[in-house]
C-alpha cells in the first residue's frame, strides 16, 4: 500500500522535469511550435492572396497610369471629379440603401405570411430557387425580360397587355395620304379634307402606308358609297394594289376598306358628327355634317404603345436592382423563417390576449425579436451589393452602361483594356475596401455581443 508521502513525492517527481526543462504544454499537450507549423500554410495563403494584394493596391493607388510617377491623392480626387466614376459612386449608394432593404423586407413578409399555411414550404422553395442560378445566368434572363420589343420582353409584354386593355390602340399607325390625295395635314397627326363636304356628293378618303399584315382581318374590298341627298356618305380605303397597278384616288377591285377608321365632321372648330368606316370602308354622317370639313383624328394613326424603356438611362438601375431582389429575397426569407421558428409562441399569444391586433403583434413583438436575424441578413446583403458586378455588366446595354455604372464595374473598366489606368483602378479598389470595413466591423461587434449572451 502506498503511503501519502510516497504519492506526494511521485507527483512532485513528475512535475519536476517539466519545471526543470522549462517547457510548458497546452491543455491538449500540443506544443506552440507544432501549432504554428499547422497554421503556417494558411497564413502564407492569407498573406499571398489577401494581405499582399491589399497592400500593393494601396501602394499602386498613389502612382500614375504608368506606375513610374508619384501621383499622391490625384487618383482619389479623380474618383469624385470624373463624371463616369462619380456616377458609379452614386449608384453604389443607391444599391446599398435600396437593394438590401427591399430584399430583407420581402423576405420578412414572405416568412411571416407563409408561416402557418400548408403550402408555405412549397412557396418558400419556389422563392428560394433563384439562389441556385448564377449571377451570369440571372443577368441573361433579365436582359431578355427587359427587352423593349413586347414580343420578346416579358416585362413589356405584360405592361403593354395591361395598357391596351384600358386604352384602345390605333387601328392604322403610319397611314397617310399621298400628295395628290384630297386630304391635308391638320396638325398633331390628324388629316382633314381640303374643302367642305356637301350632301349628295360621296366623299373619297384614300390613304396609303398601311402594311398588309396590320389590316383588319375582316376588311372587305372597298366600294363606292351611294349618294344620299340627306346625308354625307363616303369611302375610306387603302389606295394601294398588291402587285402594282391601280389608279390613284380611285377604288380598284383589289383595294380594301379601312374598317374602323374614325371620321369626324367639324364646323367652326367643333365636332358636329362622327362615324366609323364599315368593313368595305363606307361611312355615313347625318345632315348636320353638311358644309363641314371631314377630319381623320390622330387617334387613327398614333404609334402603337411599345411599353416602357426598362433599360433606358432613367430606369436601368432600378431594373437591375429588381433582378437582384428577385434572386436574394429567397435567401432573406429562409434565414428570417429560421429565426421566426425560434420565437417563443407564448410571447405572441400573450400579446394577443392583452388585446393587440396582428399588426401590433408583428410590429412590436415579432420584429423586435427578429432584430438579430434581420441585422444578419441586412449586413450580409449590404456587403454583397457593394461588390455587385455581374448583373450590371450583363443587363445594362453598352449605350447606358455609364448610367448603370457601379464601383466594381468601374474597377474592371479602369484596370483592364487598352485605356486601363491602374492607378485609378487601385484607388477604386481601396475605396471599396474602406466602404466594406465599417459594415464588417459592425457585423463582428454584433457577433461578439451575441456570443457573450
Amino acid at each position: 500500500m502506498t503511503s501519502p508521502e510516497t504519492s506526494t513525492g511521485a507527483a512532485e517527481g513528475t512535475s519536476a522535469p517539466a519545471a526543470a526543462g522549462g517547457v510548458r504544454k497546452s491543455v491538449t499537450g500540443t506544443r506552440g511550435l507544432v501549432a504554428a507549423g499547422f497554421l503556417l500554410p494558411a497564413l502564407v495563403l492569407l498573406g499571398a492572396l489577401v494581405v499582399y494584394p491589399i497592400g500593393y493596391s494601396l501602394y499602386r493607388s498613389f502612382f500614375d497610369r504608368s506606375g513610374s510617377g508619384f501621383a499622391g491623392f490625384d487618383n482619389y480626387v479623380e474618383i469624385f471629379t470624373d463624371d463616369t466614376i462619380f456616377t458609379a459612386v452614386k449608384n453604389n449608394a443607391i444599391w446599398v440603401v435600396v437593394a438590401p432593404a427591399v430584399a430583407t423586407a420581402l423576405g420578412l413578409m414572405f416568412a411571416v405570411l407563409t408561416e402557418r399555411v400548408r403550402w408555405g414550404t412549397a412557396f418558400k422553395l419556389i422563392v428560394f430557387m433563384p439562389m441556385a442560378i448564377s449571377m451570369l445566368a440571372a443577368g441573361i434572363i433579365f436582359r431578355l425580360v427587359y427587352e423593349q420589343d413586347p414580343e420578346r420582353g416579358v416585362a413589356n409584354a405584360v405592361w403593354v397587355g395591361v395598357h391596351d386593355t384600358f386604352s384602345e390602340s390605333a387601328g392604322f399607325p403610319k397611314a397617310r395620304p399621298l400628295p395628290a390625295h384630297p386630304l391635308k395635314p391638320a396638325g398633331g397627326g390628324a388629316f382633314v379634307t381640303e374643302r367642305p363636304v356637301t350632301a349628295g356628293s360621296p366623299v373619297e378618303l384614300p390613304l396609303v402606308g398601311v402594311p398588309a399584315d396590320t389590316m383588319p382581318s375582316d376588311a372587305r374590298p372597298a366600294k363606292a358609297a351611294p349618294p344620299d341627298d340627306g346625308r354625307i356618305t363616303g369611302t375610306a380605303w387603302l389606295d394601294f394594289t398588291r402587285g402594282g397597278g391601280g389608279t390613284v384616288n380611285a377604288i380598284d377591285a383589289k383595294e380594301l376598306g379601312l374598317k374602323g377608321l374614325e371620321v369626324e365632321a367639324v364646323k367652326d372648330g367643333k365636332v358636329v358628327a362622327t362615324a366609323t368606316a364599315a368593313a368595305d370602308g363606307t361611312f355615313s354622317l347625318p345632315k348636320e355634317a353638311d358644309g363641314a370639313v371631314l377630319r381623320l383624328p390622330e387617334s387613327n394613326f398614333r404609334e402603337p404603345y411599345n411599353g416602357v424603356d426598362w433599360l433606358g438611362p432613367s430606369l436601368v438601375t432600378p431594373a437591375i436592382i429588381g433582378s437582384y431582389v428577385w434572386m436574394w429575397a429567397g435567401f432573406a426569407m429562409v434565414l428570417i423563417a429560421a429565426g421566426l421558428a425560434a420565437v417563443p409562441r407564448e410571447l405572441l399569444e400573450a400579446a394577443r390576449v392583452d388585446g393587440a391586433n396582428e399588426w401590433q403583434v408583428f410590429r412590436k413583438v415579432t420584429v423586435p425579436l427578429l432584430a438579430p436575424v434581420l441585422a444578419v441578413v441586412l449586413v450580409t446583403l449590404m456587403i454583397n451589393v457593394l461588390k455587385i458586378f455581374d448583373l450590371v455588366f450583363i443587363i445594362a446595354p453598352g449605350s447606358v452602361q455609364d448610367d448603370a455604372n457601379v464601383l466594381a464595374l468601374q474597377l474592371y473598366r479602369s484596370s483592364f483594356g487598352t485605356d486601363a489606368d491602374l492607378g485609378v483602378g487601385s484607388a477604386i479598389a481601396v475605396l471599396l475596401l474602406l466602404l466594406v470595413i465599417p459594415v464588417m466591423a459592425f457585423n463582428i461587434r454584433r457577433m461578439r455581443r451575441e456570443t457573450r449572451r
